[in-house]
């Protein structure tokens, strides 16, 4: 709204809403301020309406203590992301546009399993086969939208030596609809999925396209759902997502600026830099939350909040084209997924191989592992932040380490 408001104006100050560090700043502050103040009148109001957290009991130290404790706190978090990007964001911008419509959609999906599990008094909440199919649709939506839109292309970057046997990048003269991502690690490290499809001849820049949008439904899906079964510990998943917000705006600002991104040799993509405006309220947002979700949690953010969170944080590293970096940024998420996979995979199969199912962790997701072993709720958070903070520089770093 501000970016409109003072569109044209000449007095002191007025062009400062067109600076993306300016309106950066305020998002963050703007998302901040709205948890902490509106939070505690939210969470009054769930206490009110008694939509309380359902509790089964896994024998787990301090875990029925956490009944009753609000629930669908998500809705504090989105709110704090879509109130300042409305607030300071260039809302005619086609990033800011889709993030705020997969921010709305996985919350929506969320809140809507969280209700189920609140009102209908149904423990399973919704089913996994219909929270996925919304997951995947989110993804497909995301994909179609970034190979479909005109406005979405990116600046390919080249490197030549001069005289002096130094690295020059330039940029070629045209903005180009392109399947291209950032590979990590490798010193020319720009990949085109079409690549892979070289053999089809004409038909490899459509199925690179093709293979794009099925990276991106399976990257949302698999980060969403990590997130969600992150969401177990009070301040886990919430905390994590802030630390990888943190990072992501990095990687978006320095991807939006062709001076940063000639110095470091990545593709330049135009316009992204709106997505600095969005991550800087989503880590407002997310910080705000932690002031009231830190051990002893006074609401939990449930399905409503850990869906989007991953969700999110997929879509914005797809559109920047670091999805390749996932695997390092969202380590403690990825943990988490696989360790329930495997879990459920190694009892099934030992069960039809002996008759009996037996297990690799004491309890899935790994932070309940930690949590049988006896460590204290506090310490396991406290460690896997350090964990995430420690894979969030490291993802950084791979901008140069190659």
């Amino acid at each position: 709204m501000f970016y409109y408001l003072f569109e044209g104006m000449t007095f002191p100050g007025a062009g400062l809403f067109h600076y993306v560090t300016f309106r950066s700043a305020l998002a963050f502050v703007g998302a901040l301020l709205f948890v902490i103040i509106f939070g505690k009148k939210m969470i009054e109001y769930l206490q009110l309406r008694q939509i309380g957290e359902t509790i089964r009991d896994l024998n787990l130290e301090g875990q029925m203590s956490k009944k009753g404790t609000p629930t669908m706190g998500g809705v504090i978090i989105i709110g704090g992301i879509i109130i300042p990007c409305l607030l300071f964001g260039n809302l005619s911008n086609i990033y800011m546009l889709l993030m705020l419509a997969i921010t709305l959609w996985l919350g929506f999906l969320g809140g809507m399993d969280d209700y189920i599990k609140v009102f209908k008094k149904n423990k399973d909440g919704m089913s996994p086969r219909v929270k996925i199919i919304g997951q995947v649709a989110a993804g497909l939506f995301l994909g179609l939208v970034l190979y479909c839109s005109p406005d979405v292309v990116i600046r390919e970057n080249y490197a030549t030596v001069n005289k002096e046997n130094v690295e020059v990048v330039n940029y070629k003269k045209e903005n180009v609809k392109s399947t291209q991502t950032t590979i990590p690690f490798v010193k020319n490290h720009n990949f085109d999925y079409a690549s892979i499809f070289e053999f089809a001849g004409d038909y490899a820049q459509p199925l690179g396209w093709i293979f794009f949008v099925l990276v991106t439904i399976f990257v949302m899906t698999f980060i969403s759902n990590g997130a969600n079964l992150t969401d177990g510990l009070d301040g886990l998943s919430v905390g994590t997502s802030m630390i990888i917000g943190v990072a992501l705006g990095i990687l978006a600002y320095l991807s939006a600026h062709v001076e940063f991104a000639s110095y470091l040799n990545i593709m330049y993509i135009p316009k992204s830099e709106e997505l600095v405006v969005y991550l800087c309220a989503f880590v407002g947002a997310t910080l705000g939350f932690l002031w009231y979700n830190s051990f002893p949690a006074q609401v939990f953010m449930g399905d409503t909040g850990s869906l989007m969170l991953g969700g999110v944080i997929a879509a914005v590293a797809m559109i920047i084209r670091k999805e390749l970096l996932i695997p390092i940024l969202c380590g403690v998420f990825i943990a988490e997924n696989l360790s329930v996979m495997l879990q459920v995979s190694y009892f099934k199969y030992t069960k039809k191989k002996y008759g009996e199912g037996r297990r690799i962790f004491l309890m899935s997701p790994l932070h309940h592992h930690f949590q049988k072993k006896g460590m204290p709720e506090a310490k396991i958070v406290a460690r896997f932040w350090i964990v995430g903070l420690l894979l969030a520089v490291i993802t950084v770093l791979t901008l140069k380490v190659r």
